[in-house]
């Protein structure tokens, strides 16, 4: 079974910073120590109105930390070329929009196809490996297909949601969405990531799926590292991860 890889989302740290202005708490310094404490790669999402990750903290990602870079961004003309001047590791095309507090669903692939395909390929010529944020649903897995995407990022927000409110049906319904999904994407050649809403639960339960090779973490993280500090929140998350791998 492939291992699973854990990306950790630094966006909060920033969002902390902006709340009052400043340097400090300093998301690139968080993102280092999130390495040290066992992130695969480090994930940030520069948006449209900047209200926490600024193109500064971008490029310096890009050349302090020594993991892979996953830059989140809206398929745009302005984040193309801040992608293309940076040359993160990866890019994952999410929807955005700026009345919604964090990403609300996945990228309407289908009705994007015209535009999402060519940002795709320029990004991939330049050596970026792309991935598609989209719901767990067969309907989104081949519109993802007809993009050239070699990565799709399942949005796992609705069945968290469902887990975190105790509403069992409607969590056991979305989490056999995200069995199914992942299941028809790797047999179509997808490589599979899913994030969004995880936490330390839904992380070890989504860990049993072999076909899931990375998980991207950030709320929940940055929150839990309020508490008992961001290194071990990353390794218990490590841990549960692990735990959950095992029994797959």
């Amino acid at each position: 079974m492939p291992p699973l890889r854990l990306g950790v989302n630094v966006d909060h740290v920033a969002t902390l910073r902006n709340a009052r202005g400043g340097e400090l708490p300093d998301p690139v310094r968080a993102a280092l120590i999130a390495i040290e404490a066992g992130a695969d790669g480090i994930t940030a999402h520069l948006r449209e109105d900047r209200r926490h990750i600024r193109d500064a903290d971008m490029a310096r990602l890009k050349q302090e930390i020594t993991k892979p870079l996953n830059f989140e961004m809206a398929a745009t003309d302005e984040m193309a070329a801040i992608a293309l001047a940076t040359r993160p590791h990866a890019a994952c095309l999410v929807p955005e929009k700026r009345s919604e507090r964090t990403t609300e669903g996945g990228l309407d692939v289908a009705g994007g196809h015209n535009y999402l395909k060519p940002l795709a390929a320029e990004l991939g010529k330049a050596g970026i490996r792309v991935s598609l944020f989209i719901e767990p649903a067969r309907t989104a897995v081949d519109a993802a297909k007809s993009i050239g995407a070699p990565v799709i990022e399942f949005h796992t927000g609705a069945w968290c949601d469902a887990h975190l409110h105790g509403e069992r049906g409607r969590a056991e319904h979305e989490f056999e969405r995200i069995v199914m999904a992942a299941a028809y994407a790797h047999k179509l050649g997808f490589e599979c990531h899913a994030g969004h809403g995880l936490d330390y639960n839904t992380a070890r339960r989504i860990a049993t799926l072999p076909e899931i090779v990375e998980l991207n973490i950030g709320h929940f993280l940055i929150g839990e590292g309020i508490f008992v500090g961001i290194p071990a929140a990353i390794r218990e998350m490590r841990r549960v991860m692990d735990e959950g791998r095992a029994q797959a």
